[in-house]
């Protein structure tokens, strides 16, 4: 009987791509892949549909499964301070029809073991009801996973301020480096009594009774962090944790029918020279254009080359509707003559680059990144340093982690002030490819760059996870041992 892992991903790119790279793992060890995935059309993702539908041809030995739309539900899944709740929703809403799906597995297959992303857990009972070892897909750092969980054990006096009046006050958690408060997410700052907190220490409570926890990094880039995450001392309730990372999508270096014309303006650049500028697949639409300028006078007065992709700013009030496909006019938001004066040593792309073949190609030098972790991990196995500017969500606290844990990279300091101004642009682009701080930090991130490329070879870390988490799914109904 054939043995088929489900995967359960969540209703975003960024955990979408990373979990269907596992499905390649899986396929390698003999395993049959089957990916559920409620319909993206459900939350007006076309981005993530696309991203779908292009993974359901390029994978064809992997069963992607549409879960049918629900008659008459229309969720209001936006990103406001209500998201996670109206998520959770979503998902109990489609348990019946995963228990559908997992019932429906053709003759001849055996379901395994389910897999499911982080924002997804309320799926776990549909995996109890039907005696499938549910299994959490985490697919950011460890890191963060560790300061979360922690997170309820902060107790504000009566009286005392709250979690976001505390501002910049540092927090002592274990495995990671302090912390300040105001770098927690939205929803931990709500704190104790609100729906969206309570909804967040939920999902991690729950997290925390799956099987087990695959995370998508590489056990030596957070040493301290999976440390403490398998110290039943620390964290009593944690179960089994598998560094399974980097899980990025590859790239093979081969000639394509069409070249993307960044490629081509790099293949002309000296090595190491260009700066990489990106946000994002939504990020970049966050500057205004008054940031936009600055970004442009800091990055022409630094002298070096550089490749931005820029995308067209959020409009002015709520009412209005943003489409982060809207094409941006480059003219209107950069300065006057900036685009004339530059040419020839920089490129400003519209939308979209393939980041991952930029970051591993020769010419770049450094990358200016919103630290989500799918580009953090794709700048650490690129093996290039950061300049990190955070913007929302937990990329606060991954910053804090890239520059104080990792050492991968250097702060942008004025997000915190809301603008980044010209001056510190320029001098940060000649810290890191300029300074002798650059210089450490390129040494680092190479060290680290040589460890994520054996992670997954024979014997390396990832595969050996990967290999115990194989073997501990092998008990259906016994909880593996702790380690």
């Amino acid at each position: 009987m054939k043995k088929t892992v489900v995967l359960y991903p969540g209703l975003a790119v960024s955990h979408f791509a990373p979990m269907v790279q596992l499905a390649d793992a899986l396929l390698d060890e003999g395993y049959a892949v089957a990916v559920a995935i409620i319909d993206p059309t459900v939350k007006g993702d076309i981005a993530l549909a696309a991203v779908v539908d292009r993974a359901a041809v390029t994978k064809p030995s992997v069963a992607f499964h549409k879960l049918p739309l629900i008659k008459d539900y229309s969720p209001a899944i936006v990103h406001d301070d209500k998201f996670i709740a109206r998520y959770f929703d979503l998902v109990r809403r489609y348990n019946q029809h995963l228990h559908d799906l997992l019932l429906s597995m053709p003759p001849g297959s055996s379901v395994h073991a389910l897999i499911v992303d982080m924002m997804s857990v309320e799926a776990f009972g549909v995996a109890d009801e039907l005696g499938i070892p549910g299994y959490t897909f985490f697919p950011s750092n460890a890191s963060a996973l560790a300061a979360t969980v922690q997170v309820p054990s902060i107790r504000c006096a009566e009286g005392q301020p709250g979690l976001r009046e505390l501002g910049d006050t540092p927090l002592s958690f274990h495995g990671v480096p302090p912390v300040p408060a105001s770098h927690l997410t939205a929803e931990m700052l709500e704190g104790p009594g609100s729906e969206t907190y309570e909804a967040l220490m939920d999902m991690f409570a729950r997290i925390q009774e799956s099987r087990g926890i695959l995370v998508n990094m590489f056990g030596s880039l957070e040493a301290r962090a999976v440390g403490a995450l398998g110290d039943p001392r620390i964290f009593p309730k944690m179960p089994p944790l598998y560094c399974v990372g980097p899980l990025v999508a590859g790239y093979s270096g081969e000639a394509k029918e069409e070249e993307h014309k960044c490629i081509t303006w790099l293949d002309e650049q000296p090595e190491q020279s260009v700066v990489f500028l990106c946000y994002g697949g939504t990020g970049a639409g966050i500057h205004s254009e008054e940031q936009l300028k600055e970004m442009a006078i800091g990055l022409e007065k630094s002298g070096h080359q550089f490749l931005w992709v820029v995308r067209a700013p959020a409009p002015d009030g709520p009412e209005k509707p943003f489409d982060p496909r809207a094409n941006p006019d480059l003219d209107a938001l950069l300065p006057k003559g900036f685009l004339e004066r530059t040419s020839g040593r920089c490129l400003v792309v519209k939308l979209w680059v393939p980041q991952v073949e930029v970051l591993n190609h020769k010419a770049v030098g450094a990358f200016v990144t919103h630290c989500g972790w799918n580009s953090v991990l794709e700048g650490i196995s690129a093996g290039v340093p950061m300049l990190s500017w955070p913007m929302y969500a937990e990329q606060r606290m991954n910053k804090v982690f890239m520059v104080e844990e990792y050492r991968v990279g250097a702060e942008v300091i004025g997000w915190q002030q809301g603008m980044v101004k010209a001056e510190e642009i320029e001098a940060k682009v000649k810290l890191v490819m300029e300074g002798e701080e650059g210089k450490r930090l390129r040494a680092r991130v190479s060290q680290h760059k040589e460890a994520a490329a054996v992670a997954w070879e024979d014997g390396g870390s990832s595969r050996s996870a990967f290999g115990q988490f194989l073997t501990d799914a092998g008990c259906l109904r016994q909880r593996p041992t702790r380690s």
